[in-house]
């Protein structure tokens, strides 16, 4: 099977095809010198070089998305993307959690116990995390500041790896609760576009217009305008 892979649920986004499991071409897509996330300006070019790579559109045998949790903006920008381009090469679109596919990638190195610990930066002091072994998720998508997410590791009976930028900012919680965090070069930290492919290939297929982001808070948008409601004149 051939698997076009999308996630931009972080401010690096990944895009990648896999042939049977084998990397046909994979890429970040990191933000431009302001810092700001490209996901909008380069997102369809890699991925239409990374079908041009797997042999053309008709070679390709189903889309894999990163459905969050994670930033917003990147993810409605991935998910749209998504559902036009497999609508539009009626190509079945496979959703996927983004947090899923970077415990793929730290369950491949090695794991304490094998227990993968994928933390995200969720920003105002919170992450966003969940629990696998081998692949099987044992704790569902959750957000937590970094006092409640310790507590749970601390709960465990195994120490889990941690990785994400979610666990390099919490890097002190989470190892004094137990967990191992990855080293901050270490590249299992980010997301790769090979295991948004190898998530999605196992993935069950939905219809586009049921895919939609995992939001596992209001944005921020929504938040400001419940604060000036409460406020005089707001």
């Amino acid at each position: 099977m051939i698997v076009l892979g999308v996630d931009t649920s972080t401010d690096h986004a990944v895009v990648g095809a896999t042939a049977d499991g084998e990397v046909v071409r994979e890429v970040s897509v990191d933000p431009g010198p302001d810092g700001r996330p490209r996901h909008s300006e380069l997102l369809l070019v890699e991925i239409e070089r990374s079908v041009e790579a797997a042999g053309g559109w008709e070679r390709i045998d189903r889309i894999a998305v990163g459905i969050g949790p994670g930033s917003f903006t990147g993810l409605r920008i991935g998910i749209a993307t998504a559902r036009a381009l497999a609508q539009a090469q009626d190509l079945p679109l496979a959703p996927l959690g983004s947090l899923a596919a970077l415990a793929r990638g730290i369950s491949e190195a090695p794991a304490q116990d094998g227990l993968a610990l994928p933390v995200f930066d969720a920003r105002r002091g919170e992450a966003f995390a969940a629990l696998f072994r081998n692949g099987d998720e044992l704790w569902a998508p959750f957000v937590a500041g970094p006092d409640e997410l310790a507590a749970r590791v601390r709960e465990l009976d195994r120490t889990p790896l941690a990785a994400g930028d979610g666990a390099l900012r919490f890097a002190a919680e989470l190892e004094a609760a137990g967990a191992t965090v990855a080293p901050p070069e270490d590249p299992v930290h980010r997301v790769a576009a090979r295991h948004v492919c190898a998530v999605g290939e196992a993935a069950v297929e939905a219809p586009t217009d049921q895919i939609e982001p995992l939001y596992l808070r209001p944005p921020d948008a929504k938040r400001w305008r419940e604060r000036n409601r409460g406020v005089p004149g707001g």
